[in-house]
């Protein structure tokens, strides 16, 4: 295909669209952060660990197959949110 007849791309329509998807990213990440430190008060509450290292490295184990070495800094990044720095 040559310049002149290539389909336009409308930039600004796919900008919105990314934009959309980065909002429901942050209420999406910002859920699990907050379900994530329920789930910790809970487990330290009836006796538990503040960790549980197994689930961690199933989560770092998803977030790999699904993105690749990308997606286990999302996924340490995920787990900081929920539980707080080490």
């Amino acid at each position: 295909m040559t310049a002149s007849t290539e389909i336009p791309v409308d930039i600004d329509s796919l900008r919105e669209r990314i934009d959309t998807i980065d909002t429901e990213l942050i209420r999406l990440w910002q859920e699990r952060s907050s379900l994530s430190q329920e789930v910790g008060k809970a487990r330290m509450a009836s006796g538990g660990t503040r960790l549980v290292l197994d689930r961690e490295r199933e989560i770092l184990a998803r977030f790999r197959e699904a993105l690749g070495a990308d997606g286990t800094q999302v996924a340490l990044l995920l787990l900081r949110s929920g539980r707080g720095p080490l």
